[in-house]
């Protein structure tokens, strides 16, 4: 005799409770946390900026209908686009993650958290145009920051101990659940109204892994974050208008996300959420490079200066023996690759590549990617000498919470006998462990990249700006947002 399911609407998942709790209650009282997110503010908007000087990126942007303007729309950042929030949400985080240059957190998953900077500006920015034509105060950047340090925790701790890379899924998933909950709050929703927008989010459907992996990698992973951001803002607008949530949407049995897409398993957890992600974050400071290889890249820089000289030519090229790549067992998994190169996404997930271009040139730019030159031979020729091993004692660091470690070695071995150092970096450039380093090289990274869109005496001003804390955390979002924009 078959046993009938109970129609009683259940609790709402904890798990889905204790993001609207957080998101709804907690404060933020980390001097670090706010500082970080200025810096992720004004590097992650530096990246959009650079990729909107390419066509395969600006060819998605502007409105559906070409001319459309929207009136006290949200306005995206380097463009004279204005938009309705759900729109420029997609365009505002298309452009930041184009070129693979923003913000990282490396864990059980991957993902790259300023990418809800999408789905929070865009709301912010309509949310103050919208309340000063009511006569409200419009929101000012400290709540964009606030609202960032938040999208960042519930990505990252959802991150640190559950792999969706693992049974398939895309990391985007996590832009989707931190955007729905932080732009919900932004829209003036409540807890319930959390709820109920989360719930969505994990209800709804969720991208495969199938365009970053061989042999489908493409270019949809460089828009694939803005989508998931842009839907989560499309989900909480839904949910404002009273649209209704689920509550076990996680733990339903059969048809609740655990059972259908997590192999029956339920989320696990390392930490509660605070502002540790925020603080923790990877920035990409030297090299448009997927972050697992950023180290290797460095490697190959150095060892550019130490024998760069014997491999310019085929010849000399044909005169190694092997180059070894020393890794960790997610860059193994993730970007060892070996066989054609189909196009730029393909390649900047490519460790070989990455590591034979900083050994050829003595750098990493976003140019080496395209067509014109991964065409050299001299790259396939060092790329069929490579090969990836891993080291043990790196897989253990890069996981452990107190290294979090992203470590490379590389050594080339000669036909003749000699072979080069084997230089080995642990922590990249953008490691909390390299702040004092890295920060005023991600500040002229911000200059370079205002320079592409801006005269000088607008760069000065952005730049002065985005330097002074209490200065930018009072202003008004709009008046940001106009500063940065072009119409």
């Amino acid at each position: 005799m078959s046993s009938h399911i109970s129609n009683a609407r259940p609790a709402p998942d904890q798990v889905i409770v204790d993001i609207a709790n957080y998101v709804a209650d907690f404060e933020i009282n980390s001097d670090e946390a706010y500082d970080t997110a200025r810096n992720c503010l004004m590097d992650t908007l530096g990246c959009g900026f650079e990729a909107l000087d390419y066509p395969a990126c600006t060819k998605l942007l502007g409105p559906v209908i070409a001319g459309t303007v929207v009136p006290n729309g949200a306005k995206v950042p380097g463009t004279n686009f204005q938009l309705d929030p759900i729109l420029a949400a997609f365009n505002i985080g298309a452009m930041i993650r184009w070129l693979d240059f923003n913000d990282t957190w490396l864990a059980a998953e991957w993902g790259h958290p300023s990418d809800n900077l999408g789905g929070i500006l865009a709301v912010a920015d309509y949310m103050s145009r919208k309340n000063i034509t009511e006569g409200k105060a419009p929101l000012t950047v400290k709540d964009v920051l606030t609202a960032m340090i938040k999208a960042h925790e519930i990505q990252g701790v959802l991150a640190l101990e559950n792999s969706f890379n693992r049974v398939g899924l895309d990391h985007v998933i996590l832009v989707k659940i931190a955007s729905t909950a932080v732009v919900t709050k932004l829209l003036g929703g409540n807890k319930e109204d959390i709820i109920n927008a989360v719930s969505n989010a994990f209800v709804d459907g969720q991208s495969l892994r199938t365009y970053r992996h061989s042999p489908n990698t493409g270019s949809r992973k460089s828009w694939a974050a803005g989508d998931a951001t842009s839907r989560a803002v499309r989900l909480a607008w839904m949910t404002m208008q009273g649209e209704m949530g689920y509550p076990s949407a996680l733990t339903a049995k059969t048809w609740g996300f655990y059972d259908v897409l997590f192999k029956g398993n339920a989320f696990k957890f390392q930490r509660a959420y605070g502002s540790y992600v925020m603080e923790q974050v990877l920035f990409k400071i030297s090299f448009p490079a997927e972050f697992h290889a950023q180290t290797a890249v460095e490697c190959a820089l150095q060892l550019n200066g130490e024998v760069g000289s014997r491999l310019q030519t085929l010849e000399q090229i044909a005169e190694i023996d092997k180059i070894v790549i020393t890794t960790h067992e997610s860059a193994i998994r993730i970007i060892d690759k070996t066989g054609p190169l189909d196009n730029p996404a393909d390649r900047d997930h490519c460790i070989q590549y990455m590591a034979a271009i900083g050994l050829l040139k003595g750098n990493l730019t976003a140019q080496d990617y395209e067509d014109e030159a991964a065409a050299d031979p001299r790259i396939d020729a060092i790329r069929s000498k490579m090969s990836c091993v891993e080291k043990a004692e790196y897989t253990r660091d890069y996981l452990d919470p107190e290294k979090r470690s992203i470590a490379n070695a590389i050594q080339i071995f000669f036909k003749d006998g000699t072979s080069s150092s084997n230089i080995a970096v642990e922590y990249p450039i953008g490691h909390r462990r390299r702040r004092g380093e890295g920060i005023p090289e991600l500040v002229k990274k911000f200059k370079i990249n205002l320079a592409r869109r801006f005269d000088a005496k607008k760069q000065a001003e952005i730049l002065e700006l985005c330097l002074a804390q209490n200065t930018l955390e009072t202003m008004p979002v709009n008046q940001f947002v106009d500063m940065l924009w072009q119409g």
